[in-house]
């Protein structure tokens, strides 16, 4: 009896155990130039919600004021991001987990980086675990779709910023 209840309390801790040695994360890394000091730029593009203007998805600020810890909520409520990291020429945000759904750690990071008195470097940077996926197939064309999704949001901020 006493063997039996270890091994039901043990199966828990082992399945967990597993899982989190699964686990494997991604960075996808991308920038883009542009024509414009840092600070233009990130005036120009780097508010919270303009990303519904170079993402083209709408953005609701529900809760903060725009420093750590405001909440955006995107795509009509599908998606929603905390601000975990602010500078005054970047942030950074994650999708918090939500019940009874795959946990990727998703996370975000924006920069203006300058280069120059004239002209700066937009940097985006995605992390997130991709253990869910079925193969590694699957896993690259996640990143494929990632990386060509922002890498259009960084031309539109390009050409926001640029105006």
């Amino acid at each position: 009896m006493k063997k039996t209840l270890l091994s039901l309390l043990a199966a828990p801790a082992i399945l967990l155990t597993s899982h989190t040695l699964a686990q494997e994360y991604v960075t996808i890394k991308m920038e883009v130039d542009v024509a414009r000091s840092a600070e233009q730029t990130w005036a120009a593009v780097g508010d919270y919600c303009d990303i519904s203007e170079w993402l083209g998805i709408d953005c609701t600020i529900t809760s903060g004021d725009g420093s750590i810890g405001t909440v955006r909520v995107l795509a009509g409520g599908r998606i929603t991001e905390v601000l975990v990291a602010q500078t005054p020429l970047s942030y950074g945000y994650t999708q918090p987990a939500v019940e009874g759904q795959f946990y990727n750690l998703y996370h975000g990071f924006m920069e203006a980086r300058p280069v120059s008195a004239n002209s700066s470097k937009l940097i985006y940077t995605l992390m997130l675990d991709v253990s869910n996926l079925a193969d590694q197939a699957a896993k690259d064309a996640d990143v494929t779709r990632r990386r060509a999704t922002f890498e259009r949001a960084l031309g539109s901020m390009k050409e926001i910023a640029e105006k």
